[in-house]
């Protein structure tokens, strides 16, 4: 259903949870510092090997096997109701 295998062993919850939050931080307001902390690009050396998947790729990866959009997430009722 979020594009997981079994195999990863990610409860549903843990999931729901991560889409809730998602849609929580979306209807903050732009200048808000959570959506500044979305936007922040670190800088510095790489580690070698392929990088970590970041929270925000996982959440996008998540919003399209549900078929979901940003603004989906401004309509609380309906972003509870799809996820």
């Amino acid at each position: 259903m979020f594009d997981v295998k079994l195999k990863d062993r990610v409860p549903i919850k843990e999931l729901r949870e991560r889409l809730r939050w998602y849609g929580h931080v979306l209807r903050k307001e732009n200048n808000d510092w959570v959506n500044k902390c979305m936007q922040y690009e670190v800088e510095g050396v790489k580690p070698r090997g392929r990088p970590k998947k970041a929270w925000t790729e996982i959440v996008k990866k998540d919003c399209q096997a549900r078929k979901l959009k940003r603004e989906d997430a401004m309509d609380r009722n309906r972003w509870r109701m799809e996820i």
